[in-house]
């Protein structure tokens, strides 16, 4: 399963310092707009320490994780719908992505120019949410023009998409994000085919400096920054790109002993990692071997079918039943046969739907 998250912001907020530090790739990371321009792509690994200890009693040549894909997007400035900037490029990668991570800067730093000449952060975010949604008006009013015409030969499908149009038109009009509007399941439907920029999913993050982030309490722009996440139904997360990209530099055996000196229990990134998988509505499942333990990725309420199609077509094509337990009685049991002694592993059918942590063996015949 490929799914991208983009990385969005004003320039010079810590976009591809951030990226650097998750995908430990090194790309120019500049004091100036515009140091990005095509968007840098890297498969980063979700971390996940059930592999770990499921390892432990498996005992696998081999562990294989989740993946997904992040996108560095080149900072967008005011006027970006309008092409100032190279918008109209820089907004077209945006559409192209699953989930958005917009990072707002939380640091002051007078070396690091600001495209605004002063920190705010709800004024940044508010920057950017409006260009996309310049641009989620210009796709709406492009569509409405066509389904009307299509309306009047009395398309049941147009008109209700007419209407579906205009009541979502209204609300856009409002400055309401579109994934903020209030759809019925037969509205999401029509609006999903759209691929809208305000219709994806989002997370903030606050890039502060390297005292605030070892601080229990947040910083006046830190703050400003989670009440409009929480004012809007989205989250929040913290952390410092400098300190993150540091840590990605430096050999695995002296990390520990970094985080340590900032008080850090695990590098922030992972945070964000698994925020993002977890923005994407997905949830994780394990095969589980001498071979190998592997994590796969679905999203939620998957089948067990589509669970083995996403190993290999066949296994879904082909499926009979799947052997399951769970991560949770592994570390209880502390091994397969203790856990058939308990009853504890059992079989599936076509209908049971993977829950994350599952540990699954499909049965299938082709």
């Amino acid at each position: 399963m490929s799914l991208q998250v983009g990385i969005v912001g004003l320039p010079n907020v810590g976009k591809s310092t951030i990226f650097n530090a998750l995908t430990e790739s090194g790309i120019p990371a500049e004091n100036y707009p515009f140091c990005t321009i095509d968007p840098n792509v890297g498969i980063v690994e979700v971390p996940d320490d059930r592999m770990v200890q499921i390892s432990q009693y498996i005992k696998p040549k081999k562990q294989i994780y989740n993946t997904i894909e992040f996108v560095d997007i080149a900072g967008l400035v005011r006027g970006a719908s309008k092409g100032e900037g190279l918008g109209n490029q820089f907004l077209s990668h945006i559409r192209s992505v699953d989930a958005i991570i917009h990072v707002v800067r939380c640091f002051e730093d007078d070396n690091v120019t600001h495209v605004e000449g002063a920190l705010d952060p709800t004024r940044d975010i508010e920057i950017i949410e409006t260009e996309l949604l310049i641009r989620d008006m210009e796709s709406l009013e492009k569509r409405i023009i066509k389904v009307t015409k299509q309306a009047r030969t009395g398309d049941k499908d147009s008109i209700a998409e007419k209407e579906c149009l205009e009541y979502i038109i209204e609300k856009v009009n409002d400055g309401i994000q579109v994934r903020n509007i209030e759809l019925s399941e037969n509205q999401h439907g029509i609006i999903n085919t759209l691929n809208l920029l305000t219709n994806k999913p989002i997370l903030y993050v606050a890039n502060v400096d390297e005292n605030e982030i070892q601080s229990v309490e947040r910083g006046q722009l830190e703050e400003k920054l989670f009440k409009f996440a929480h004012n809007t139904g989205c989250e929040a997360i913290r952390l410092c790109g400098n300190i993150e990209q540091e840590i990605s530099t430096m050999p695995q055996e002296d990390r520990q002993m970094f985080l340590e000196e900032y008080n850090l229990a695990e590098p922030g990134l992972y945070k964000l990692i698994n925020r993002a998988y977890r923005l994407l509505g997905l949830e994780t499942f394990f095969t589980a071997g001498e071979k190998e333990v592997r994590a796969w990725t679905v999203r939620k309420n998957t089948t067990a079918p589509g669970a083995a199609g996403v190993i290999h077509s066949d296994f879904e094509r082909g499926f009979i039943k799947a052997e399951i337990y769970h991560f949770e009685d592994l570390m209880v049991h502390k091994s397969e046969s203790a856990l058939k002694e308990a009853g504890k592993i059992r079989l599936e059918g076509k209908n049971y739907i993977v829950k994350d942590g599952d540990v699954i063996f499909f049965k299938f015949n082709v």
